[in-house]
């Protein structure tokens, strides 16, 4: 999970110091073996992540971005499993498809390694977002590349079956002592927020118990902005290691959520007045500054994932609880993001915990919020 907030994350495809490749020789073996040489030392290069990749050209004149996916202590690499599932799958896409992603080179599976065609001057759809572009037509071209995910055929392709792993339901009654070393205070008191709230507890079991009734499709179950990159106008979707047979409502829900955490952190963004001093993470507003200017971020979030929604129509036919379920998940996406968010810090803000309220309204009443968030299915809508 990333550690720093919307207003403070890095671009994700913000360039840093690679590691040696002298340290991960099997990146040398798996360029030599697609036939592209080896990689170029001169403008080599990295991107944000929690795994190593190399960024750059190659002896062979190809630009090529390699990265590392986690190895479970057997040697045995479910991420990369589930990675070249979806490129296996993705084949049976047709010519001019809304779901797109980086061309895929090759693969060394011992080292767990992916190797894709690079995008030269690519955005991350965190760093588009934040900057305001990922306007209503991108959101459209998103709902529509979702759905297709959606809609694909995966019978015989394999394709991991396994429970997605959040929320994580044992967590709910509180977490081993072994995982608190790692966890910051902030990030503690998030989990409270929780697990001491009988309501949403139960709120996040019966969400997961709706899950298991829902019809199946192949799904992302990582979706964030961050999997979002934007080059020449075309938008791409990528970090398949999650991907599997799930419900489609969480890839659905947590475009949602990222656009409503998005909204509750910028109703503490600096209002433009320039003789006005930027509030911290909230600390200087008073409740009536922080309600009204809520009520205003999601009047102009909401458009977008209206255009999320409808976009997601014009290419797949939704079950009749999707919307609903998807709204849950869209709550469960904030506590998600706000626990994420707090291992940077040592003490919960305003808008953690605002934004703790939000999922939990969401959570409680996610029938209530279907019409707010501008989910309702015309009457009739398919693909």
């Amino acid at each position: 999970m990333t550690t720093a907030t919307p207003t403070e994350r890095q671009p994700a495809l913000l360039r840093y110091q690679p590691t040696e490749l002298d340290t991960v020789p099997e990146v040398a073996e798996l360029l030599d073996r697609l036939g592209l040489g080896s990689f170029v030392p001169d403008g080599l290069t990295a991107f944000g992540g929690r795994n190593d990749n190399w960024a750059g050209t190659t002896t062979s004149g190809d630009q090529v971005f390699v990265k590392t996916v986690a190895r479970a202590p057997d040697g045995s690499s479910p991420e990369l499993d589930r990675t070249l599932a979806y490129e296996a799958l993705s084949g049976r896409l047709p010519a001019g498809s809304p779901l797109r992603s980086p061309a895929h080179l090759g693969a060394h599976e011992g080292a767990a390694l992916n190797a894709y065609r690079l995008l030269p001057g690519a955005r991350s759809g965190s760093e588009v977002a934040l900057d305001g572009g990922f306007d209503e037509e991108m959101c459209r071209e998103a709902g529509r590349a979702v759905a297709t995910l959606h809609a694909l055929d995966a019978d015989g392709a394999g394709v991991d079956t396994g429970e997605a792993p959040l929320p994580p339901l044992a967590w709910l009654e509180g977490f081993p002592w072994s995982a608190l070393p790692d966890r910051s205070m902030a990030q503690i008191a998030a989990w409270k927020l929780v697990q001491d709230d009988a309501e949403v507890v139960a709120a996040l079991h019966l969400l997961r118990a709706r899950e298991q009734a829902s019809p199946r499709t192949p799904a992302h179950c990582d979706l964030r902005f961050d999997q979002f990159i934007h080059h020449e106008g075309t938008l791409y979707l990528c970090d398949w290691e999650e991907f599997r047979i799930a419900d489609p409502a969480r890839d659905v829900g947590a475009f949602i959520g990222e656009w409503l955490f998005q909204a509750t952190y910028s109703v503490f963004a600096p209002t433009g007045d320039p003789g006005a001093a930027a509030p911290v993470l909230g600390f200087d507003l008073t409740h009536e500054e922080i309600v009204g200017r809520g009520s205003a971020s999601l009047r102009r979030h909401t458009p977008r994932i209206a255009a999320f929604w409808q976009g997601y129509l014009e290419c797949r036919a939704p079950d009749a609880g999707l919307a609903e379920r998807a709204v849950g998940f869209a709550g469960w996406h904030m506590y998600d993001r706000l626990i994420a968010t707090a291992q940077a810090h040592a003490v919960l803000s305003p808008v953690a915990r605002a934004a703790a309220g939000i999922g939990r309204v969401l959570l409680l009443n996610p029938s209530g919020a279907v019409a707010t968030l501008r989910l309702d299915t015309p009457s009739g809508s398919s693909r």
